[in-house]
Order: structure tokens, then sequence, then C-alpha cells
């Protein structure tokens, strides 16, 4: 329903002055009260002759309404000559710097021209020989379809990259704030391992002073001792020495 109404209103647009050849407009209807001239109206209706279908199924005629009238414009069905060929292409070289179309890459300008430069071509073709031109319209269905097909995959090609740039953009940014904690974690390990160490050497300066305080304490009794021997040693040589020279008297 919506492509319908799409369709409708495009035609309610005047059309743009177009590459392809077409007759002059017919009035079919008024809304104004004037009775538009029914013989105009189906001079040019299908019907007439079969190139004049074949022309109006390839190029469908257009409609548009214009200040309450419609206007309905068929494709010419004039032979074109050999100056007519000239003059598309002097009218497509034209258009093309006219409206300043990019010579290489995607450019919706110059595809457009050009699709209206092929149509023209076929309509000549056609108006010579109907089934040159059905499979002129059939290579012309085939490109569209082809290049249709090319623009989707490109479409969501971009897409499928613009997911990805965002997936490792989110993930730099995970791993950036992953790298901040990890060092500030890092620092902390750090600061323990500081402390730790002060701790170890106050231990080690406080066991080494309470040892040297034990073998000064240590090395005292011992001299204490040895003093302590020495002179009951003395005693004892002192207490021996008469009891040993009484029997030597006797």
């Amino acid at each position: 329903c919506q492509s319908k109404s799409r369709r409708r209103d495009s035609a309610m647009i005047p059309p743009v002055n177009s590459l392809v050849k077409y007759d002059n407009p017919i009035l079919v209807a008024s809304t104004k009260g004037k009775k538009s001239d029914p013989k105009a109206a189906t001079q040019k209706a299908p019907g007439g002759s079969q190139t004049d279908d074949i022309l109006n199924s390839i190029l469908p005629p257009r409609e548009w309404t214009e200040e309450g009238q419609l206007w309905i414009q068929y494709v010419s069905s004039t032979p074109a000559t050999r100056l007519d060929v000239i003059n598309l292409q002097e009218e497509l070289d034209r258009r093309l710097q006219q409206r300043q179309a990019r010579e290489t890459g995607i450019c919706p300008v110059r595809e457009e021209l050009y699709s209206q430069t092929f149509d023209e071509l076929i309509r000549q073709v056609t108006i010579n020989c109907a089934e040159r031109g059905l499979l002129l319209l059939r290579v012309r269905d085939e490109i569209r379809m082809t290049m249709a097909a090319y623009q989707t995959l490109y479409e969501s090609s971009v897409a499928f990259g613009m997911r990805k740039a965002l997936q490792s953009e989110q993930g730099k940014s995970d791993m950036e704030a992953r790298i901040v904690q990890l060092e500030a974690e890092k620092k902390e390990q750090e600061r323990v391992i500081q402390d730790l160490k002060a701790k170890c050497e106050a231990i080690e300066k406080r066991e080494g002073e309470r040892r040297q305080l034990d073998e000064k304490k240590h090395a005292e009794e011992v001299a204490f001792l040895k003093r302590t021997n020495q002179q009951l040693k003395q005693q004892l040589e002192s207490v021996l020495a008469p009891a040993a020279a009484a029997p030597a008297k006797k």
C-alpha cells in the first residue's frame, strides 16, 4: 500500500526533463469544469500498434497533475536518425557537465543520466526491431538487478564494518579500563610489598640487636663462670696444698 501511494504521489509531480524522447503531453481530465478532448486522450493509448504496445510496456507513459489538470505523456514512436543519436550524445555530455557528475566512482547523477540514455537507445532500437528492443530490455533489467545486488552487498558490508568498528571501539574502551584497573592493582601491590619490606627490615634490625644483646650477655656469663671456676680452683688448691704437706713432714 505504501509503494502504491508513493507511486501515486510521484505521478502527481510534473516529470523532469528526460533524455528519453516523449511525445507532446495529452490532457486527460480537468478538475476545473473543463472537459478534455477524449480523442486526444486516446490518440496514443495502448493498442494502437504492436510497436506502441511494446514501447509502452518497456517505457510506461508518464502521468502527472498540474493546476488541477491530469496530463499523460507517451514515449515517442518516431524513428531516430543519425543526427538524433549525435544530439543524444551531445546532450548527455552537456548534462553530465551541467550537473557536475563524477567521472569515476559511485555517482547517482551519472547513473541516472546513463540510465536515461540507455532507455532512449532501447526506444530507438525497438522502433526498428521490437525483438532487439525486448532483448535490450532484458539486458537493462539484468544490469539493474546486478547493480541493486552489488549496492545491497555494499550497504551490508558497510554496516558490518561499522558494527565491527563499534565493537572494536567498545573492546578498546574495555581493555583501557582493564589496563587502568590492573595498573592501580599493581601500584597497590607495590605499596604492600614496600610495607612488608619495611616490616622485614625492622624485624631483622630488632632481632639483630636482640641477638647482639644475647651474645653479649652470654659472653659475660661465660666470663663470669670462668672467673668463678678459676677462683674455686685456686681455693681448692689452697685447701689441698696444706693437707698434702702434712704427710710429708711425718
